[in-house]
């Protein structure tokens, strides 16, 4: 009896809890339009208030989100945040079952997997949306009115320091083909990259690598002779490399990779000379979403120069705007990779290894050049 009564004022005390969060956010302070907006801007706002959530699917670790989401939070406090941090395969089939279903889903997508972001504009699934942030960025960061670049990430090589002095570590795409198939027993068990049948961020990095240099599959068949291990994110690679348990990681979120180098002096890394990939986290807004105000706002929260700021500054995913200064920014990053910067532009073009017949006939190649690393775990 004494156990079901504390059950039970436990559950009361829960619901109580949930009514109190429901009702401080209605006496929260009603929020203002940013300054230099349209007048129109603050029914917008007030729409977004009623609704009172916003549901973010995204690829953007939560820990890497969180001064995103407070900053939002802070200049909107009526709306709660719902933020799920998802790998970019997962978040993708996710959102596109849950609205074929017609249930409910995401109304912001955000993803490292720009091909699979532009497959979603291709095929209905995002909302035009007029930005009043859309004249800070970049024309080739915008798309239709319906995705927008947020960051300008390069793609890097981490290694391990105690593992691999610095007067080996390979400094273009070529000496890493050549060190993974010339020093094949030195390195087995010791090289990781993304599991690019699990990993669609993965899958894109590796076709961005084949449309520029065909001496990725030289790469590719070198993982095979060292039994390359597989991972779906860059966390999972950099702690391996952090403990010594990798040695080389390939294609690496530059952005993790300098911040976790910071942290932990084992961990190294290098933007390749020959040519260093520059990708972007993609947003759009779900053609059905259930807040779309709400949605509208926090587009425009990441875009604009305050958000922007937070992204360079705090969440060191570099900011894609030219007018927010700091050492992760586009600015810096043009500055310091020079004429070794491959910026892939937001559009139709990325979507082409996603056809039925060329994914099958890019994964059949994949497969063949990496068979030895098949038995490994993914």
């Amino acid at each position: 009896m004494k156990r079901l009564m504390c059950l039970g004022l436990a559950l009361l005390a829960s619901l109580c809890a949930a009514q109190e969060s429901e009702e401080l956010m209605s006496y929260a302070p009603r929020a203002q339009a940013p300054r230099g907006y349209p007048a129109s801007y603050a029914a917008t706002v007030r729409a977004a208030e009623d609704e009172g959530r916003l549901v973010v699917y995204a690829t953007t670790d939560t820990a890497v989100a969180r001064p995103l989401i407070d900053d939002f939070k802070s200049m909107y406090p009526r709306i709660n945040i719902e933020y799920e941090d998802l790998t970019s395969t997962e978040l993708h089939y996710r959102f596109v079952a849950e609205t074929q279903l017609g249930g409910g889903s995401a109304d912001v997508v955000w993803s490292s997997s720009m091909d699979l972001q532009s497959f979603l504009v291709s095929n209905g699934y995002a909302q035009t949306y007029e930005s009043p942030e859309s004249a800070g960025l970049p024309a080739w960061a915008k798309w239709k009115g319906q995705a927008w670049a947020t960051t300008f990430e390069p793609i890097a090589i981490a290694y391990n320091k105690a593992l691999l002095p610095a007067a080996e570590v390979p400094r273009t795409h070529a000496d890493l083909a050549k060190m993974l198939n010339g020093s094949a027993e030195r390195f087995k068990g010791k090289v990781m990259s993304y599991d690019i049948e699990k990993s669609g961020l993965g899958f894109f990095l590796a076709t961005q690598d084949v449309g520029v240099a065909p001496v990725f599959w030289d790469i590719a068949q070198g993982f095979g002779k060292v039994d390359v291990r597989f991972a779906s994110t860059t966390d999972a690679m950099l702690k391996q490399v952090a403990s010594g348990k990798t040695t080389i990681a390939y294609n690496v979120l530059g952005s993790y990779a300098v911040a976790q180098a910071r942290k932990d002096p084992n961990i190294g890394y290098v933007f390749p000379s020959d040519y260093t990939l520059v990708m972007s986290r993609l947003q759009l807004i779900n053609k059905k979403a259930a807040h779309p105000n709400a949605a509208r706002l926090w587009v425009d929260y990441i875009l604009s120069q305050r958000g922007q700021t937070v992204i360079a500054n705090q969440a060191g995913l570099y900011s894609v705007r030219a007018d927010v200064n700091g050492e992760t920014t586009a600015a810096r990053l043009t500055q310091t990779l020079g004429n070794s910067l491959r910026a892939i532009a937001v559009g139709p073009s990325l979507i082409g290894y996603l056809n039925n017949q060329n994914y099958r006939d890019f994964i059949v190649q994949w497969r063949k050049a990496t068979e030895n690393a098949a038995v490994n775990s993914r």
